[in-house]
């Protein structure tokens, strides 16, 4: 290789080392704790917390005071009032699940509905229902929404998301096969971990997401390889439904998906947000 080939690459390797620099330096995490019977939404900043006067996607600013981050208990990182998901949007997925690889790709994202109170936060208890028997782990890539979006392009899409965190899209597959509708299945109280920590100024249209359960990798990809995009997604969601600051949207899980069972420990990290990590736990 010539000198200046050399160069040449090395200068790009630079360029693409101090892009990547530049894009971790650039990102914030916002997070939701409790500490000392009290709860409320910070940025987190190595072992501090700064505290914000409110939500940050509806204008929460700092307030000049901090905590310790060991002092506090992270909670899931936003309170949504609509919590949308999508299904069979990795083609990995879809395959495993449907066993119809030749089916043509759906139009539009394929959407269905998780209760608020589905939601629970890092290091806390997804509940085996009593009656449950076949429950998975789905490991995903959740979109925070910024503002109200009505009726958005998908040019548009980008400027109504806030930020991204890692969710679990926790499915009772027997319940999801026999039900009328996935609401059992889907939305049961626990069934909708999310965190640690919402991240602004992420490239979410290429994030790893893994899934580990009991330290062992059942699933890794990136959201590159969405059969719809984030801003597809939130775009095609907006002409039907209103969604305003802080609801979230679960965007779809990748490969297969396994039984899970009380006892056993669900990670799901998505590149850049961090680690969500869970108990399954049997109802009492």
């Amino acid at each position: 290789m010539s000198s200046g080939k050399a160069a040449s690459r090395l200068a790009l390797v630079f360029i693409a080392l101090y892009g990547a620099y530049a894009m971790a330096a650039d990102t914030t995490r916002y997070v939701r704790f409790s500490s000392d019977g009290e709860t409320g939404y910070g940025i987190e900043d190595g072992d501090q917390i700064h505290l914000l006067s409110a939500a940050p996607w509806l204008g929460g600013q700092r307030i000049g005071t901090s905590v310790a981050t060991s002092n506090v208990r992270l909670l899931a990182p936003a309170e949504p009032a609509k919590v949308i998901a999508v299904g069979y949007n990795y083609t990995s997925h879809r395959e495993e699940m449907t066993h119809e690889e030749s089916r043509p790709i759906p139009e539009h994202p394929p959407l269905f509905l998780k209760l608020p109170t589905s939601i629970t936060g890092p290091e806390t208890d997804v509940i085996y229902p009593a009656d449950a028997t076949d429950l998975h782990f789905e490991g995903e890539l959740v979109v925070v929404i910024g503002k109200t979006a009505s009726k958005v392009s998908p040019a548009d899409a980008g400027d109504y998301i806030f930020g991204v965190t890692a969710g679990n899209d926790v499915s009772e597959r027997s319940w999801q096969a026999n039900d009328l509708q996935w609401l059992r299945a889907k939305a049961s109280d626990t069934f909708g971990p999310l965190g640690p920590a919402v991240v602004t100024g992420l490239n979410y249209l290429d994030l790893r997401v893994q899934t580990r359960l009991n330290g062992e990798t059942m699933q890794d990809q990136s959201s590159i390889d969405h059969i719809h995009d984030i801003h597809a997604i939130l775009s095609y969601v907006s002409q039907y439904v209103t969604l305003h600051a802080g609801d979230i949207i679960y965007t779809g899980t990748p490969g297969a998906t396994a039984a899970m069972k009380p006892g056993d420990v669900v990670e799901i990290e998505v590149e850049g947000v961090g680690i969500l990590r869970n108990n399954i736990v049997a109802a009492e």
